[in-house]
């Protein structure tokens, strides 16, 4: 048995998508999530800057004594995660956008995905797309501005149909069967995707596929948790409580959110 900590860290709120999917999967493991919503968004951050703050992240996690860290980031996974997993003797679980399913399960040929300028520039996410999207068409289309309106609280708002109103209507166009969601932030768009997506179109993110392979290493490293009673979450914030709070009201289970200056 393994009580120490699964570490959790993203820009932010969105990244609370990624632990609920955990906690449902491993209702007794103990998790410290990081919400770095002082330096939010990552996406249109440099490489260098986001490199950077995915150091101080994992660093202050390790002084937790988490014995398994979830960069639950699709731009810091895709901008960070190969120094992390050279750097640190602790495993890694990383995001990137769920193209190989979508690619797989498409009709027209034409899937679409949203993503941060981080995550659709970087190498992982090109190498990813070479892989798995063989004569497949790839609309790519960056979610400038969807981030900020999350973080303050306006994921379902007419703002944010405006904007997904512009950003979908290419991908509209070129008739894609599958949305692919290239940001943890982004499931909170859901909603207001549905009203927007024709009927056909299938949203896909990484949640339940990044919830299965963090107990997959845990069990494989002989380190789950196997205590009778369910785990204790705590919440870390570096900006202001009540939104992190406001993401978290559908949880059944007892959590702690706090303000911590990182």
């Amino acid at each position: 048995m393994d009580k120490r900590p699964i570490g959790i860290f993203d820009s932010g709120v969105g990244g609370t998508s990624i632990w609920k999917e955990i906690h449902k999967l491993l209702p007794r493991e103990n998790t410290i999530y990081l919400a770095d919503s002082k330096n939010a968004p990552y996406g249109s951050k440099s490489a260098k800057d986001i490199l950077r703050l995915s150091i101080k992240n994992t660093e202050l996690l390790l002084r937790k004594e988490c014995k398994l860290i979830v960069v639950a980031c699709n731009t810091a996974t895709t901008n960070a995660i190969d120094h992390l997993r050279n750097t640190y003797d602790v495993p890694f679980i990383g995001i990137e956008p769920a193209i190989k399913p979508a690619a797989l399960g498409s009709k027209s040929k034409t899937v679409g995905v949203l993503a941060t300028k981080g995550t659709l520039s970087s190498q992982l996410f090109h190498s990813t797309s070479e892989n798995h999207a063989h004569g497949i068409s790839v609309v790519e289309q960056e979610g400038v501005g969807l981030v900020p309106l999350i973080e303050e609280g306006k994921a379902v708002s007419p703002e944010t149909e405006a904007l997904l109103t512009q950003y979908l209507e290419p991908m509209l166009n070129a008739d894609i069967d599958h949305l692919v969601l290239g940001c943890t932030h982004y499931p909170y768009l859901i909603p207001v995707l549905r009203k927007l997506l024709p009927e056909h179109v299938k949203i896909i993110d990484s949640g339940e596929a990044v919830a299965r392979q963090t107990k997959a290493v845990l069990d494989k490293n002989e380190a789950l948790n196997d205590a009778l009673e369910n785990g204790k979450g705590t919440f870390y914030t570096n900006a202001d409580l009540t939104v992190l709070q406001s993401f978290l009201w559908d949880v059944k289970t007892a959590v702690k959110v706090s303000y911590l200056d990182f």
